[in-house]
């Protein structure tokens, strides 16, 4: 192997050993200007013999020359040991090394370890980078003197070399760099805190004349509205004089006379009809809030087919009313008015649980008098009566099981509401005992004599509703007919026919319980039967399709037969 080159003068001569790993300047610690890097030089080969190394190095260590720095990652990788005199395991064309110089300052003062030297040689090696001048940036971590951050020697550059193209930084003073004292946790506590908004915050004796501000304010607004409060409250009590004597005086409580009537009135209304012969005045109750209202039948009739009626409310509203159906074997009707809204329709209570001696309120418009209440108490039940019969067929002739009560019941009356204690409907006035010693309806414009007559609620609704589904009523039946003539004791059956045909009709339900021609009748349902007209109106108290039981009479011997009601047209 030949022998290495002479190595320059500024060098002293070192064993062969593989080039040290080079070193990236610290960005925040630049190298004094007398020792800037200079620019790579060529490496010579080794002398046979060292040469004595000028007195400015005298103090260098014996190392091989460090490779030119090139630009090195954050984190440099080491290189493979090789040994003494062998070339790098790199590819690429080693570089020439820059001469030594000086030592570098050790970092943070601190003195270089003794016998780095005899530790370098075995380190390992780093391939020396291309040509060209050291990277600012990088990252160099802090060593003893004369090493690198992983420990390899680091050789010291030459005095008065610098790199070409690269100026040197200026010579910090007083060991301060560029960064010297900057701290980028204490930079928040230096200046004044920011709020999210950019607002300024406000100092502490801002933030007290801002708090005396809302107490003065707020002191001044509750002053005033205290101060106007108490003024109405003092002429409030001044008018009302709360500070004198206050006698009790309650309201009117909801089961009495005037509590019944406050709640009632609203929903009875006055019908005036008007037709080609006659006219009437009559009353009536809402049923619903459909607009359907009920009343009787012989209030209504006079307007006819062409006839007119007329509704007015409690509150003197006025609206045109049509006949929705009618039937004068019980004596109802029900009408309707259109387009009227809010209306309270009364509610219906249960005739069958009304007593004798019951308090009760009619409400009605007697003599066109509307909002007329009177008051009395039941006085019987189940009274059978018949009202109308001034038409010579009898067509207009009514068959009523009726409550009987002494509140007075005048012409006008007739369709109104008899209400018991709750306000609740148990019966529509229809008929009055006149002191001519008739039975009728309005008593023939005579005046009441306490003896007023009501059809019981649970008939009207029943006959109500088939009204209002199919414009006319059912009665019930027993398929016979009566010989309203006879003047016995019972209801007697017939010989013949209405249109003389056979008294008992075939396959009826009197036919079927065994009832012949002749036979008289004197119970039904344990009830004594006194006349062909009560014993009309005990059976239209039932529904069709009711059982009921009748006790005959046949040659002298009673027999009693069950038989089920049927049913019939209108009348």
């Amino acid at each position: 192997m030949p022998a290495p080159a002479p190595a320059p003068a500024s060098q002293a001569a070192a064993p062969a050993t593989a080039p040290a790993p080079a070193t990236a300047p610290a960005p925040r610690t630049p190298a004094p200007a007398s020792q800037a890097p200079g620019s790579a030089t060529a490496p010579a080969p080794q002398m046979p013999a060292p040469a004595p190394a000028p007195a400015s190095q005298a103090a260098a260590p014996a190392t091989a020359p460090a490779p030119a720095t090139a630009p090195a990652p954050r984190t440099p990788a080491p290189a493979s040991q090789a040994p003494s005199g062998a070339t790098p395991s790199t590819p690429r064309t080693p570089t020439p090394a820059r001469p030594t110089g000086p030592a570098l300052p050790p970092p943070h003062g601190t003195p270089a370890p003794q016998g780095l030297e005899a530790a370098a040689a075995p380190l390992a090696s780093v391939p020396p980078g291309p040509e060209g001048p050291a990277t600012y940036g990088s990252t160099a971590l802090p060593g003893p003197e004369g090493t690198s951050a992983l420990g390899a020697a680091v050789p010291p550059a030459p005095q008065g070399t610098a790199t070409p193209g690269v100026a040197a930084p200026p010579a910090p003073e007083d060991g301060a760099g560029p960064w010297a004292g900057y701290d980028p946790w204490a930079a928040a506590q230096a200046r004044e805190p920011l709020q999210q908004t950019g607002a300024k915050v406000l100092t502490r004796a801002q933030r007290r004349r801002r708090a005396w501000r809302w107490v003065v304010g707020w002191t001044l607004a509750v002053a005033v509205v205290s101060g106007g409060t108490g003024g109405v409250v003092g002429a409030y009590v001044e008018r009302e004089r709360l500070d004198g004597v206050r006698l009790p005086q309650p309201g009117s409580a909801p089961d009495s006379m005037a509590g019944i009537a406050a709640r009632a009135l609203p929903s009875v209304v006055t019908l005036h009809v008007r037709g080609d012969d006659e006219a009437g005045t009559g009353t009536g109750f809402v049923l619903d809030a459909q607009g359907h209202i009920l009343t009787n039948n012989h209030v209504v009739e006079p307007a006819g087919p062409d006839g007119e009626i007329s509704v007015t409310f409690g509150d003197g509203d006025t609206a045109k009313a049509e006949v929705v159906g009618r039937d004068a074997g019980y004596d109802l009707a029900v009408v309707r008015v259109r387009g009227v809204h809010g209306l309270t329709p009364l509610p219906l209570g249960d005739s069958d649980d009304v007593q004798v001696g019951d308090p009760v309120v009619a409400i009605g418009a007697p003599f066109d008098l509307a909002g007329t209440v009177t008051s009395g108490i039941i006085s019987a039940k189940e009274r059978p009566i018949t009202a109308g019969g001034e038409k010579s067929d009898g067509s207009d002739l009514s068959y009523v099981d009726a409550l009987q009560t002494d509140a007075p019941i005048n012409p006008g009356n007739s369709g109104g509401p008899l209400l018991d204690s709750h306000a609740r409907v148990i019966g529509i006035n229809s008929a009055i005992r006149s002191a001519g010693g008739g039975t009728g309806a309005d008593g023939g414009q005579s005046g009441s004599i306490g003896l007023g007559f009501a059809i019981p609620v649970n008939q009207a609704k029943r006959v109500a509703e088939e009204l209002i589904d199919h414009g006319h009523a059912t009665h019930p039946v027993i398929g016979v007919t009566l010989d309203m003539g006879y003047t016995g004791d019972g209801a007697r059956i017939g010989d013949k026919g209405a249109n003389g045909g056979p008294a008992v009709t075939r396959g009826g339900p009197g036919d079927r319980a065994g009832l012949r021609a002749g036979d008289v009748i004197t119970e039904a349902d344990g009830a004594r039967v006194r006349t062909g007209r009560e014993l009309i109106v005990k059976i239209r108290a039932h529904r069709p399709g009711d059982r009921l039981r009748l006790t005959v009479e046949r040659d002298g011997t009673e027999r009693e037969v069950s038989l089920v009601l049927g049913a019939s047209g209108q009348n």
